[in-house]
């Protein structure tokens, strides 16, 4: 049988390892009246789940959700916990997690979001070229695809692939004065979140040269450009990316007030 989870508990492991994948049960008409879904969820038709539930990962439990979590939610839980997911359901669905004031991401159908968008940009990513693929797969579209081609090529590119350019001059998702193509990405998706604009600033500051704006802008800017000096190709470097932004999120969700120093001071007893 499935089980519940509150909206609070599941906005407390949202984007950290031991998170489930989340996936939008609602029925169609709800969705269209609120085109808006839970950071990093998918789309899964409520009259289909004996399809698309085969194709979900059995490394990850699952959490489902609809508009009021009651009945449709509950039903396709137990669906799946009989399919053999470890499944749970988010107690007041969509409503209660929208009252209780946390981020949801909108839905963009001329994007394929979520559940199929497509990205390109220029080869040789440093920061914001791997930020914002780490954004978009952990909170906006976790089966996005993206694309890294030579900076001439990166429009000619986009149309071939049917891909959205980004992090390039006069594209939607680029530079905004002094805020950078993470920024955008949070904005075209009306994503607000504390921690998310707390990684923003982090991002900000170490990709456009602003180090004086965040402490721990340098180490982002050092360990990047270490990364892209040891890895060549493109795609492993935005895979060994990923757990850098994964641990830099963490950090300031849940260990930004940890300190460290050695020697231990010892109290005498």
């Amino acid at each position: 049988m499935s089980s519940t989870i509150s909206r609070d508990s599941l906005y407390a492991q949202l984007g950290l390892p031991d998170s489930a994948l989340l996936v939008d049960v609602r029925r169609e008409r709800d969705y269209l009246a609120r085109p808006r879904l839970l950071p990093g969820a998918l789309r899964g038709a409520p009259d289909g789940v004996r399809r698309w539930g085969r194709t979900l990962p059995r490394t990850r439990p699952i959490t489902v959700y609809c508009a009021d979590g009651n009945q449709v939610s509950r039903a396709i839980a137990d669906e799946l916990a009989s399919m053999g997911y470890p499944t749970s359901y988010v107690e007041g669905g969509l409503d209660e997690w929208i009252r209780a004031g946390h981020a949801t991401v909108r839905a963009r159908d001329e994007l394929h979001v979520p559940g199929g968008s497509r990205w390109v940009t220029r080869e040789r990513p440093k920061i914001d070229r791997l930020a914002c693929p780490w954004l978009v797969r952990r909170f906006i579209d976790p089966e996005a695809t993206f694309f890294y081609t030579p900076a001439h090529r990166v429009r000619s590119e986009a149309e071939v692939l049917r891909a959205e350019p980004y992090d390039i001059p006069d594209v939607t998702f680029s530079h905004r004065g002094p805020r950078c193509s993470f920024d955008a990405f949070l904005d075209e998706f009306d994503l607000h979140d504390t921690v998310l604009d707390q990684v923003a600033d982090i991002v900000r500051a170490a990709d456009t040269g602003a180090l004086a704006q965040s402490r721990e802008a340098p180490g982002l800017l050092a360990i990047s450009l270490g990364l892209s000096a040891n890895v060549r190709d493109d795609i492993l470097l935005l895979e060994q990316a990923m757990p850098i932004y994964d641990a830099l999120y963490a950090w300031c969700k849940t260990a930004h007030d940890e300190t460290h120093s050695w020697p231990q001071k010892v109290t005498s007893q």
